[in-house]
Parts: C-alpha cells; sequence; structure tokens
C-alpha cells in the first residue's frame, strides 16, 4: 500500500466515526486578479481563516488532547470560517529524525503523557503516526471538511516565536539557513500537491531581527517564490515583510520580481502590540486609531489600492485579542482594526483558533488567551467577540460576486452590524447583519441617500432622538460629515448649531447624541459608540 494511501485509510476511519458539515466546494485552484483572490471561475474567493498551529515542539495540530479532529474542524465550520492557516516547523520536513519520530515517541520525550493518553482516547488513528505522517492526516482532515489550508512556515526549530535575538529571524541567522529554507519549502509544496485545499504557502513567518536587511530580502524570498511555484504551481505564493510582518513599504520603490503571475499574496500581522501597544491607552483613541490605521495602509495596505502596482492581494495573515474582554488596549484596538478591515475588505486569519497548548514555553497544558476556543475546546471562549469578527467572514465587494452598483453600508465597528431596518423605510432605524443593509449612497450633497429613493437618513436636530428615514431636499439635519482624527464619527448639525452624531442606544437602536471626544485630550475618553465606516459594497 502506498504512503497516501495508509493516510487515507486512517483518516477515512477518523471522519466516519461522526457526520461532519462541510464548507462550500470552492473551483479550484485559486489566483490572483489586481487585489483579489479568485476562484477557477474568476469569482472572488474570501479567505477567512484561523490560525491552528501546528509549529511548537510536539509538532501536532493542537487540540488534539481535547476534542476529536473532525469536532474541531467541525466548530471551525460552525463559526463561519472557510480556511485554516496551518503553521509548520521546518526541521519538520529537513530533519529525518525529528520527522520519523512517532507521535508517542515526541510526546514521551518531552513529558506529555497526560497529553498523550488523552490523544489516545480522542485520536488514536494519530498516536502511531510519525509526526510527518500526523501532519499530513490532518490535511486530508481538512480537505475532507473542505476547508482551504494556507502552509505557513512558521520558524525553524519547534518551539514558540518570536522575539528579536532568537536567531531564527532573518536569512543567516544561526537557526535559519536560506539552502535549507529552499529546500523545506520545496518539500513542503510538493507534499501539498497530493491535497488540492491546499491553496496557499506562506513563505516565512515574521522576518525580523539584527540580520534583516532589504537586499537579503529580495534575494532570498524571490528565490523562495520561485522554488514553490516550480513545485506546486497551483498555490498562491504568500510573501510576508519585516519587522514582524508590519512592513512591506519597501515595495514601493521595488516591486517583487518573478517569472509567474497571478499568484502572489503579501501579507500582515495586525495586532495592539504591532505599532507600539501602550499608544491605545496614552493616547485619545481617535487620533491614534487615525495615526496606526494611516501607517498600516502606509506599509501593507498601500498594494491592495492599485496606482502603479496594479493591486496585490493582502492578507491580515494574523490578527487578534484577549478573548476574556478584559484587556483595555486590546479593546479599543479591536474596534479600529474592525473598521480598515471592512473598509478595505481584507482577508484575514485570526489568531487563533486554540484554546490550549501542549507545551509552551515549557509550560504543560497552557491557556491560550487569545484563542476562540476556550480551554477545554468545547465552547467560545467569547461570544460576542466572536460574533463581532464574524462580520468579516462575508465579502463586500469583488470579482464575480454581483452586478450591483456599488453602493455603501453603514458599518458599526463595534458590533459589527449596519445600520438599517428589517422594513426599510418603516420604523425606528437600529443595526442588523449588513446583509440586510439598506443600499447607501453617500452623496454630493453630504447625505445619506437609500439608493434609488428620495429617502435620506435624518436628525432630529435634537440630543438622545432616533434617527429617521425622510423623503425631504437636502438641509442640515440630512448633512453628515466624518469628524475626529479617526473620521469615524458621522456627524450631523444640532438646532443649536452644535455637532450631532450617530451613537447606538439599547437593543441596537440608533440615535444622535452629542459627539464623544472631539476636543478631548483625554486618554480614557471613548467613542467608540460612535464610530461608523462607510464601506463599499456590491453584493446583492
Amino acid at each position: 500500500m502506498g504512503y497516501l494511501g495508509e493516510i487515507s485509510i486512517i483518516v477515512l476511519l477518523c471522519v466516519s466515526m461522526s457526520w461532519i458539515g462541510h464548507a462550500e466546494a470552492v473551483p479550484l485552484p485559486l489566483s490572483t486578479e489586481s487585489r483579489w483572490i479568485v476562484d477557477g471561475n474568476g469569482t472572488r474567493v474570501k479567505l477567512a481563516c484561523v490560525n491552528w498551529p501546528s509549529h511548537l515542539q510536539p509538532v501536532l495540530a493542537e487540540g488534539l488532547d481535547k476534542l476529536p479532529a473532525q469536532d474541531i474542524t467541525g466548530q471551525i465550520l460552525g463559526m463561519g470560517f472557510n480556511c485554516v492557516r496551518l503553521t509548520w516547523p521546518l526541521e519538520l520536513p529537513m530533519n529525518i529524525t525529528l520527522r520519523s519520530l512517532t507521535v508517542t515517541q515526541n510526546f514521551r520525550q518531552l513529558g506529555l503523557e497526560e497529553s498523550l493518553n488523552s490523544i489516545e482516547a480522542y485520536n488514536p488513528w494519530v498516536v502511531n503516526l510519525s509526526l510527518m505522517r500526523a501532519f499530513e492526516a490532518m490535511l486530508m482532515v481538512l480537505q475532507h471538511d473542505g476547508l482551504m489550508i494556507i502552509l505557513d512556515n512558521h520558524i525553524t526549530t519547534p518551539g514558540w516565536c518570536c522575539n528579536w535575538n532568537d536567531n531564527n529571524g532573518f536569512f543567516g541567522d544561526m537557526c535559519f539557513n536560506a539552502s535549507m529554507w529552499i529546500d523545506g519549502l520545496r518539500e513542503m509544496a510538493t507534499v501539498a500537491l497530493r491535497y488540492s485545499n491546499v491553496i496557499g504557502m506562506s513563505l516565512r513567518n515574521e522576518l525580523r531581527g539584527p540580520k534583516s536587511n532589504i537586499d537579503d530580502w529580495y534575494k532570498y524570498m524571490q528565490q523562495g517564490a520561485e522554488t514553490v511555484h516550480a513545485a506546486n504551481p497551483n498555490v498562491l505564493v504568500i510573501f510576508s515583510g519585516m519587522n514582524y510582518d508590519s512592513d512591506l513599504s519597501f515595495l514601493h520603490d521595488r516591486p517583487v520580481k518573478v517569472s509567474f503571475s497571478g499568484k502572489l499574496v503579501f501579507e500582515v500581522h495586525w495586532y495592539s502590540f504591532s505599532h507600539g501597544r501602550t499608544a491605545w491607552m496614552d493616547t485619545p483613541l481617535n487620533d491614534v486609531c487615525g495615526r496606526i490605521s494611516a501607517r498600516v495602509m502606509a506599509t501593507a495596505g498601500f498594494l491592495a489600492a492599485g496606482g502603479d502596482f496594479g493591486g496585490y492581494p493582502v492578507f491580515v495573515s494574523e490578527f487578534g485579542v484577549d478573548m476574556r474582554g478584559t484587556d483595555a488596549a486590546d479593546n479599543r484596538f479591536l474596534s479600529c482594526f474592525m473598521a480598515a478591515a471592512a473598509e478595505q475588505d481584507w482577508d484575514f486569519a485570526v489568531w487563533g483558533l486554540q484554546g490550549s497548548y501542549y507545551l509552551r514555553q515549557g509550560m504543560k497544558d497552557l491557556d491560550e488567551t487569545f484563542g476562540l476556543l476556550n480551554h477545554s475546546w468545547t465552547g467560545f471562549r467569547n461570544s460576542i467577540t466572536l460574533k463581532r469578527i464574524s462580520s468579516l467572514q462575508r465579502p463586500f465587494r469583488g470579482p464575480g460576486l454581483s452586478q450591483t452598483a456599488v453602493y455603501q453600508v453603514i458599518f458599526h465597528p463595534l458590533t459589527g452590524l449596519c445600520i438599517g431596518h428589517k422594513n426599510r423605510l418603516l420604523g425606528p432605524i437600529r443595526l442588523e447583519f449588513c446583509s440586510l443593509s439598506p443600499r447607501w449612497t453617500y452623496t454630493a450633497q453630504r447625505t445619506l441617500e437609500v439608493m434609488g429613493t428620495q429617502y435620506v437618513l435624518q436628525s432630529s436636530g435634537d440630543f438622545q432622538k432616533p434617527i429617521e428615514l425622510m423623503a425631504s431636499l437636502p438641509d442640515q439635519a440630512s448633512q453628515w460629515v466624518l469628524l475626529s482624527g479617526s473620521k469615524l464619527q458621522l456627524a450631523s448639525t444640532a438646532l443649536d448649531g452644535s455637532s450631532l452624531c450617530l451613537d447606538v442606544f439599547s437593543n441596537d437602536y440608533v440615535i444622535t447624541e452629542k459627539c464623544k471626544c472631539l476636543d478631548s485630550n483625554d486618554p480614557t475618553c471613548d467613542p467608540a459608540s460612535q464610530w461608523f465606516r462607510l464601506v463599499d459594497s456590491t453584493m446583492p
């Protein structure tokens, strides 16, 4: 029996133990059209991914000690995601001793007997597989459920990532041999040929460290891209930037040059700590959100904007927050991130799926507070935050999605909902799912008009009053401008001449209220309930 056939039988035994849902089939392989990722028919595919680590010392997808693998993939589908960014260490394909160890052998030498016993209870099919075969078996489990897969070379030697001086961050570091990396990419790209749902390969996670330099970035990243494409022309080739994957600004002056086209994607990471965590607490939120959002656009987002580049997909391959909801900096960051991610309609991958780790930095069964799942992997750590993030899963626009003319939805980053109302032109206006939003257009007269009608969004001119749809000529009560350093507060003029901002009252009703924090230097002032973003859409 062949290598792949053995794994297939093992995985079929695994997944036959319970019914599993499947993601909607996407015509593969994927390619790129300007700034969009598209399927085999040229229709936009939005990657809505979770990160599922498999790069730490156990070298096994996390969580197999908590649930059967098919239950975990079922939860991914149940949360609405269509893709997994599966991480791997370079030594997995390149270190013969490591790749040949069985899961049992590796867990025992790491002192993980308790986790191993639980894996044997939940996923007995994996314990006697070699680490390399176990990795492939997980590819087959994911493919069985129709989940798209991005293989991310996260690190060289299995372990936690990352810091500036870990000798693992840039080409030529003690633990980052460029030739070995090229060979490892070739090996994994070849492995991926056996799994059609592997739609992309991320060349290397978070390049960093004192040896970082632009010339070597071009030399080796272009070489790595050519190697992957030669071995597997089906996959998207994903380039990471410098400085922990926060900076691709050098591409302004010097584009990537490779021999192929229609496959390049650029990735960026964005956390509260990516551009100075203290700023989210020490600076007025409107100002810090506006400034950092502009920096992200200047260092990475510009690649999707077209211009001289023609546009490339930008994939936010890591973002995340403390899902307990108790970290003030993360909470403030997330509203800002949501506004930018919706407006730009970025492909993304949340960090992370995992509620716990077998072993991280010497600690067994360590809790992951950034995990979508709880410690036992049996439920959501924070259903409210998950609901907000899930609002980004649906594309707003892109090739082949609709013939509808461009319109706007009025997106509320704090909730992930949009302004609208179920009866359209009747009754109070409230937040609801963006798929139910009226089609707004922001006119030259600064009115927000329901497309194809005479109805405009109108303020009563007073505080704490509901907004209405009125068939009227533009006046100061129906004219809306974007205020503050964030440009996220939609304001009209009150009867007394002051500014009235859209806000959200109980039960998601939309009202006008005194604008928050406009003239305040108080960093504790929080205007996020009044933040709205006009997002272009063509969805039916």
